[in-house]
């Protein structure tokens, strides 16, 4: 994986996924990702990389450094890789099937309201989408 920026879309009226991201962004030392909440349209359409339709609201997307897009738990667990010590270990979870991972997905995000309100969370600056280079 590359030292480039990695973006994480998420749901920003979702509590849990305002707390996640705000967990990320607090264990980002290397500021290795930038944040996109889904239903601000303009810095959505600004990827050159087309994101995938989501199968529910509470899906979060990671657009990879290499610009590779992932959903769902494999979102989850490529970001946790991308953290240091020892949130990366987080990601031996992608040794579990992705049918079973999604499924637990599932039924967290169906819950996600239950976990609160969204907070303001204080997130680095933002900055310039990525651009996908062609393969």
């Amino acid at each position: 994986m590359g030292e480039g920026v990695r973006v994480l879309v998420y749901d920003g009226a979702c509590g849990l996924c305002t707390r996640s991201i705000a967990f990320v962004a607090r264990h980002d030392r290397r500021r290795r990702f930038a944040f996109v909440p889904r239903d601000d349209a303009a810095a959505v359409a600004a990827f050159s990389t087309p994101l995938p339709t989501l199968p529910g609201p509470g899906s979060v997307v990671l657009v990879d450094a290499d610009g590779g897009v992932f959903t769902r738990s494999t979102a989850v667990l490529r970001a946790a890789r991308a953290l240091d010590f020892p949130w990366n270990l987080l990601a031996a979870g992608l040794l579990v099937p992705r049918a079973i991972r999604d499924a637990l997905y599932d039924v967290v995000a169906r819950h996600r309201h239950r976990f609160g309100a969204p907070v303001s969370c204080p997130l680095p600056p933002p900055r310039d989408p990525p651009r996908a280079e062609p393969r």
